[in-house]
């Protein structure tokens, strides 16, 4: 495979996109279907797993094990609200698992099986990297996925994990409504200079699960995220549900039959009247909807106008207004100041969700954007930007963080015992740094200042700072705490360090030297656009940010680490990878009495314990493992399938081949045919009864049986295809060589062109000529007398390398070049003598008088010549 691709994931309810970052642009990657769209749908059967658009399909005759919606599901409890309200209207089967996660249960290689979440969202990415890897022709590893801006930290986390189960490396989770705007922004030319007043865009999204509205300030080159409001539970399907709820009640009242009561007759009601509201988007007439042996053998219809789904919709475009006038109210802007309004999601089609947009922000709907590709787009765009093996155009983002967050922890000697760390909008990714005094361990809370959206929970995380001590002198250390809000939008504490002030050993002293030494010779790996882009969103936010209240006269950094995912490992680990100690003056020198003696500070690293969202690290390997085993298995069925294909379609096309006087018909024998066509009937009864489902190497041993058979005839008939045009071959090329042979002798002698060709090679060409000619006469004779149910002695093949030495040799001599003439030896005198008149004139060093002597000399001898 060629170089490795990074690619953009648009992760949806529905369905998922897939965009790659190319030289010509960004593409978004069509699957095996050649659609763009793949459903977010996994299916098992008693043999393997089937994804993607092939088990929505089956969804109807395979409800139970036909698996989706799992993206509401990841990162939460089985007692959680939303999962019990999602769970109602999912027909398959799901359980409380010991922890309270929540068990997904499916008939898989002829047993029960319970996956998580996320390992079902981990097979939806493996589809999706085996769709990308095909269609690129090259490994892929490196990704961006889409995440609802209201995702929180367990959701996020989840998220992560589902990807490491697929073996992605995702280089970072990208808010939805920042993928959007990035997809907007970078194909920008007329943005306005850094220098003026921004383009202030708002950008609708509304989907198949979830409505998402956000303001973005455009500038040259950068965007940044001002504000965003969402609506986790409203999109297209609740539309679908309102409908579908219509229809049945329409139907119960006319065909006296429930839907409710039938899962797979409301399965495909709800698809049905998923199309029924597509068309009302371009349609304001009363339009149909029928289907054929619904239920009961009954066919049913229903008829709807555009005006009657909006009128049973009003509560929930009464929630989308609502939402955009939150997100207006959020940015702090004016609707003058607002430059336009783009919309995103499949749902935005809507006509009346375009009339709320001109109604809120005093703008005409915008359709600059790909509606149902452009969070895609995005991925792949920030991907690029983000992966060293891909050059890009530098574009900064600064993202924001949706939820304010809160540190909490034990207070000592009176002081303060939280603080909100990050504020609701705040800038991301961003770090802070802390300072506490403690004399013992110390554990930090992290929570949710105010209830995320449509999430029970407001914890995050807890972290435990472990071997903190007090000073020699028995008071409290100083512990500078490091808080990082990463690209993913997860916190974590990054680092922690103890502060020392103390004279150093001896020995301290040498490994201060040696570690130095060692930072010297170290080559430290950095992104540097990335970094510079960090740099900046940090000192514009610190511009605006008032210092947190337990911030002990320390100021914010940036951050020079690598992001890291903040993911919860039990134990301890430390929190700086390449910088151990480090060492600086103390800032209690005000540097008014020069001579006194600086005392140094050292900066102790202290190991942290993180308890903060995610599968722990064995549970992650097993999960892993099992993906690895499923996609063996998936792929030896897939061979076991292909193989079984390949014998059925040889005996087809063998059988009709055999029958068909114009194909192989007339190149077998009346008892070669009828031996034949009763080992095809006997294989194809074969594959219908018994042999359904033997192994791959069965198939394969039945397919070679019959090619044995098969083969010959094919290859009787393709040498009589093809003799004809390479005789003719052969011909045309004596012929051409016999005209040349005839002009040569005539000519000899007379026309200088082949004076240079001699006697034994002008033989040579007219005994190849006449013996070849022998040889294609005798061929002809062959293949007269040589009946078609028989292969000729003489092949195809022997007569195109006839030719070939026809070309070979008599052309090489034919046309064999003539030798260049060498020029007369007095030309090559006079070139030489002129040739040494230059050097002499060059390199003459006399005065005049000795110069006119040379030259008196050489006219002689040019005279002489």
């Amino acid at each position: 495979m060629a170089a490795m691709s990074v690619i953009g994931i648009d992760f949806g309810n529905e369905s998922c996109y897939v965009a790659v970052a190319r030289a010509g642009g960004i593409e978004t990657i069509a699957n095996d279907y050649s659609l763009r769209s793949t459903p977010s749908y996994v299916a098992f059967s008693e043999k393997n797993r089937i994804l993607g658009v092939a088990a929505k399909n089956q969804t109807v005759t395979n409800m139970k094990n036909t698996i989706y919606g799992t993206k509401r599901l990841l990162g939460r409890k089985y007692t959680d609200p939303q999962v019990q309200k999602e769970i109602q209207n999912l027909p398959y089967k799901t359980s409380k698992q010991l922890d309270g996660s929540i068990g997904i249960h499916v008939q898989y290689l002829g047993e029960e099986h319970v996956f998580s979440p996320e390992q079902i969202t981990a097979m939806l990415f493996t589809k999706l990297k085996d769709i990308s890897e095909t269609a690129l022709q090259t490994a892929v590893n490196d990704c961006v996925i889409s995440v609802p801006s209201y995702y929180t930290q367990a959701e996020r986390h989840a998220l992560l994990d589902a990807a490491r189960i697929a073996g992605l490396n995702v280089l970072r989770l990208f808010n939805e409504t920042t993928a959007t705007a990035l997809c907007y922004g970078i194909y920008k030319q007329d943005l306005p200079p850094i220098e003026a007043s921004p383009r202030n865009v708002v950008f609708v999204d509304c989907g198949f699960a979830s409505l998402q509205v956000s303001v973005c300030a455009f500038h040259k080159g950068k965007l940044k995220m001002l504000a965003c409001a969402s609506d986790s539970s409203l999109g297209g399907r609740d539309i679908d549900v309102i409908l579908a709820n219509h229809f049945c009640k329409d139907f119960q009242a006319r065909y006296k039959i429930d839907p409710h009561s039938n899962p797979r007759a409301y399965v495909r009601l709800l698809g049905e009247v998923e199309k029924l509201k597509k068309q009302m988007s371009a349609n304001s007439t009363k339009l149909p909807l029928n289907i054929e042996c619904f239920m009961d053998d009954k066919d049913v219809h229903g008829d709807m106008k555009r005006d009657d789904m909006e009128n049973m919709c009003q509560h929930l475009f009464k929630r989308v207004e609502t939402v955009m006038r939150k997100c207006l109210h959020d940015c702090q802007l004016k609707t003058e100041d607002i430059h336009s309004v783009e919309i995103a999601g499949g749902s935005s089609r809507i006509p009346f969700i375009k009339r709320l947009v001109e109604e809120v922000f005093g703008k005409i709907a915008s359709t600059t954007l790909n509606q149902d590709e452009a969070v895609a787009r995005g991925c792949a765009l920030q991907c690029a930007m983000l992966s060293p093996a891909v050059r890009v155009r530098d574009f900064s983002v600064t993202d924001i963080q949706s939820y304010p967050i809160k540190l909490t922890w034990d207070p000592v000697d009176g002081e303060q015992g939280d603080v909100e760390i990050f504020s609701q909008n705040h800038q991301s990714p961003f770090s802070k740094y802390l300072t506490l005094k403690r004399s013992n361990p110390f554990t930090l809370t992290a929570v949710y200042a105010t209830q995320p959206l449509s999430y029970p929970q407001t914890h995050i995380g807890v972290f435990h700072i472990k071997n903190v001590k007090p000073t020699l002198e028995n008071e409290p250390s100083k512990v500078k705490i490091k808080v990082r809000l990463n690209l993913n939008g997860i916190l974590t504490i990054a680092s922690a360090s103890l502060v020392e002030k103390r004279e150093l050993t001896q020995e301290e002293k040498e490994e201060e030297k040696q570690q130095q030494q060692q930072q010297q010779q170290a080559t430290i790996s950095m992104d540097t656009d990335q970094q510079n882009q960090q740099d900046k969103s940090d000192q514009e936010a610190q511009a605006n940010e008032p210092p947190a209240p337990e911030v002990c006269a320390d100021k914010r950094r940036r951050d020079s680490d690598a992001d890291d995912d903040g993911r919860g490992a039990k134990g301890s680990v430390p929190s700086y990878s390449s910088r151990i100690r480090s060492w600086f003056s103390s800032g209690d020198d005000k540097g008014d009495d020069k001579g006194k003696k600086k005392i140094p500070v050292r900066l102790v690293e202290l190991p942290i314990e993180i308890h903060a969202g995610g599968l722990a690290q064995h549970e992650l390997d097993a999960a892993i493992e099992k993906e690895g085993k499923m996609v063996a298995e998936d792929r030896q069925e897939k061979e076991r399938i292909d193989a079984r294909n390949a014998l059925e379609e040889y005996v087809y096309d063998l059988r009709a081949k055999i029958s068909d006087e114009d194909e192989l018909g007339s190149f077998v024998t009346e008892s070669e045919k009828e031996t034949l066509c009763r080992d095809l009937d006997d294989t194809e009864n074969w594959l219908y009864e018994e042999g359904e489902e033997c192994n791959r190497q069965i198939y394969c041993d039945r397919l070679n049986t019959l090619k044995a058979q098969g083969e010959p005839i094919k290859e009787r008939k393709n040498e009589f295809d093809g003799r004809t045009f390479a005789l003719n071959e052969l011909a045309g090329a004596l012929q051409l060589a016999k005209k040349s042979y005839d002009h040569i002798k005539t000519s000899q002698g007379k026309d200088d062109k082949y004076s240079h060709i001699t006697e034994d090679e002008i033989k040579q060409v007219g005994k190849t000529i006449q013996e070849k000619w022998s040889w294609l006469d005798e061929a002809h004779a062959i293949f007269a007398n040589t009946p078609r149910t028989q292969l000729a002695s003489i092949t195809v093949a022997q007569i195109r390398s006839a030719k070939m030495m026809v070309d070979n040799t008599v052309t090489s001599i034919i046309n064999k070049p003539k030798p260049k003439a060498e020029p007369p030896k007095n030309e090559k005198s006079k070139e030489k003598t002129a040739e040494e008149q230059r050097n002499q004139q060059n390199a003459g060093q006399g005065d005049g008088h000795d110069q006119n002597n040379q030259q008196s000399a050489k006219e002689e001898n040019m005279d002489v010549e």
